[in-house]
């Protein structure tokens, strides 16, 4: 029907709903006529039933009015009752035969007391509401003091089918959208989507369609493969978000029966979203299971995590971006007229950023806009890198604080053993994809292949400042969790908490910092309580997803021995970050000012006196600038000790004349 149909059958349909028309207003107005006359007569039908009959031939596919008769199983008086009430809508006139078919009410309308005196084969029970033309709302019953008086009117939905036009309820418009999807798939989703079809295809006639349940955090490629189904069905996809799933009873059946209807009326499916679904509200999580036990036809669900759906057979699938390999080929087709500029960073960018399909070509836009501009001396391969690592953020944002890195190995003033680590740590990030695929130590070992760090040491002795570098050297997103806001004190929200951190940051493998470990590793004590129980669960958790996660991920603890030796053996690399000497401070001294502020009579060695950490003596640098800028001057020791004297105040520390002594 509608858009699928001909114009040949569109304007047939017409005809033969007209002449349908015209057929029930001459049987009104011969009942009139006998009415009047007190005759009891036949009225003469036959010039309309064979203009009927003639529409009826001229239509090459069954017309919208059988098709609605043998949808819901109306019955010839039913399907008279349904004509009448289109009549009043779209013959001129109407309303005054009706008013003189009804002498004594003087109703301008049809009502059930007219259809049962004028149409042929009445019944009764045609306008009870279990009765397909109240049951699936086709017309609809005015108030009046008796029920056969009451007026009766078509539904307007019901009115446009007749007609040949396929539209969207209004009562469902708002809360559902058609869906069309201008993505292809990539091969594995293909695969998923036709064993979805296999699936609905092959679900016995006798038994009801199973819910398909697609679970995972890719929500477009959920909804793009949807899509795919429902077009191999040949069927309509709707989507509906779960927050719009109404929670009044009386307004969900509403729903539930309106859209049952339009499944009858159109090749629809439905697509339910709960990707965003707050599992803590109840009174919508009972709505949404209503919602599924009562719907009708093909019905897809898509949520984060997988759902337990008690109403009904459910199949799920867990969708994954595309693979590795898939990646790559849209990479190249993306970046078809680049790709012998990009001299194979293409598989870099693939096995570093594990982005969708969609956030590859949106990244492959941007990089074309940089490249309309001409701009010279661009480097294809940096401009790449960063769009994907800015594609990448959005959800991790909302979960995290990303830490803008400026420092560099020179800011670093460290043990050379202690560099040496951190250039390992890099070694290992830049080169996984080498010794675990291609070398096939992956292959060897699948555990553990995560790149972990545990960085301890009193606060201010460079723990941040070295995560810093890292990101700032492997050109990656340094992004720093607060593990003390992370746990909580509900059995299971702590996993959860830490699962949607390190979900999110799956597309970019950017560098985690886990900070405050001391909240959450401890002394791994015997087991008295469930509490204790949950508490040794989520840490073997955090270093499971550690080890599975495939970026770098970094853990700060100011107290090491706190951590039990059983969880400091999962751990790659732990550096310990001591308190700096006086040789040490004296070098942070060296490096605290940026060479374009202006600095008068400073002398580090003095200034190493001060038995503070790196943290500190930025601090007390970055006041004494201030301090210097507002009196028009270059930084002198005068400022550095006002500065100085600020930061001990603020540690509630004694600051000793032998620390300053001869400053100025």
């Amino acid at each position: 029907m509608g858009n699928y149909m001909s114009k040949q059958w569109y304007d047939a349909n017409q005809q033969y709903l007209y002449a349908s028309i015209a057929l029930i207003r001459h049987t009104l107005e011969q009942y009139t006529v006998n009415l009047l006359n007190s005759s009891n007569e036949l009225s003469n039908n036959d010039k309309y039933e064979q203009d009927l009959q003639k529409a009826a031939e001229a239509i090459p596919a069954p017309s919208a009015l059988e098709r609605i008769c043998q949808i819901f199983g109306l019955s010839g008086f039913e399907r008279d009752v349904l004509l009448l009430c289109a009549a009043m809508e779209l013959s001129s006139n109407f309303s005054s035969v009706c008013s003189v078919a009804q002498p004594e009410e003087q109703k301008p309308y049809p009502t059930l007391g007219l259809a049962l005196a004028a149409l042929p084969n009445p019944h009764w029970d045609a306008i009870a509401p279990y009765a397909p033309l109240r049951r699936w709302r086709l017309i609809k019953i005015g108030e009046a003091h008796a029920l056969t008086l009451c007026p009766l009117r078509i539904d307007e939905r019901i009115l446009h089918y007749l007609f040949g036009i396929q539209y969207l309820d209004e009562g469902l418009s708002g809360m559902i959208e058609p869906l069309q999807s201008h993505n292809d798939l990539v091969p594995s989703h293909q695969t998923v989507a036709e064993k979805v079809v296999a699936v609905l295809l092959h679900t016995p006639t006798t038994g009801e369609l199973p819910v398909i349940q697609f679970h995972g955090m890719e929500s477009v490629n959920k909804r793009d493969i949807a899509v795919t189904v429902s077009e191999m069905l040949g069927l309509q996809l709707n989507a509906m978000s779960a927050h719009l799933v109404p929670v009044i009873p009386n307004e969900l059946d509403n729903f539930i029966r309106l859209w049952n209807r339009e499944i009858l009326l159109s090749a629809s499916a439905m697509l339910i979203n709960c990707d965003e679904l707050d599992t803590t509200d109840m009174a919508r999580l009972r709505a949404i299971a209503h919602l599924i036990e009562h719907l009708n036809g093909v019905l897809m669900i898509t949520s984060q995590d997988k759902m337990t759906v008690k109403q009904r057979p459910t199949v799920s699938f867990d969708i994954h971006k595309p693979t590795l390999e898939e990646q790559g080929t849209v990479w190249r087709e993306a970046l078809s007229d680049l790709v012998p500029q990009l001299n194979g960073s293409v598989n870099i960018l693939a096995n570093q950023f594990n982005l969708s399909a969609v956030s590859i070509q949106a990244a492959c836009a941007q990089v074309a806009g940089h490249l309309s501009q001409k701009q010279e001396n661009s480097d294809i391969n940096s401009i790449l890198w960063d769009v994907c690592r800015i594609q990448a953020r959005p959800r991790l944002d909302e979960l995290a604080q990303r830490i803008e890195p400026a420092a560099d190995w020179e800011d670093l003033v460290l043990p050379p053993l202690h560099k040496q680590l951190l250039h390992e740590v890099v070694a290992h990030v830049r080169q996984r994809n080498t010794v675990y695929g291609a070398w096939g130590f992956g292959g060897k070992n699948a555990r553990g292949l995560g790149i972990t760090a545990l960085f301890a040491g009193p606060s201010g002795t460079g723990k941040t400042l070295a995560a810093e570098v890292l990101a700032s050297v492997l050109r990656l997103d340094l992004y720093r969790i607060d593990l003390s806001s992370v746990i909580s004190k509900y059995i299971g929200e702590t996993e959860k908490n830490l699962q949607q951190v390190f979900d999110a940051a799956q597309e970019s493998g950017v560098i985690l910092l886990f900070d405050e470990a001391d909240a959450l590793f401890g002394k791994r004590s015997e087991v008295k309580d469930s509490r204790d129980r949950y508490a040794n669960i989520e840490v073997s958790y955090l270093l499971q997803s550690m080890e599975a996660y495939p970026g770098l991920a970094i853990l700060t603890t100011n107290l090491k021995s706190s951590i039990d030796t059983a969880f400091l053996r999962r751990i790659r690399f732990v550096l310990q970050f001591s308190f700096p000497d006086t040789i040490q401070r004296a070098e942070i001294w060296r490096r605290v000012f940026p060479t374009s502020t202006p600095t008068q009579g400073l002398d580090p060695m003095k200034l190493a006196k001060l038995n503070v950490a790196g943290g500190n003596i930025r601090n007390i640098a970055l006041n004494a600038a201030f301090l210097a800028a507002d009196a028009g001057e270059s930084v002198q020791m005068k400022h550095l000790l006002r500065a100085t004297q600020s930061e001990y105040s603020k540690l509630e520390k004694p600051l000793t004349d032998a620390e300053v002594d001869n400053w100025t």
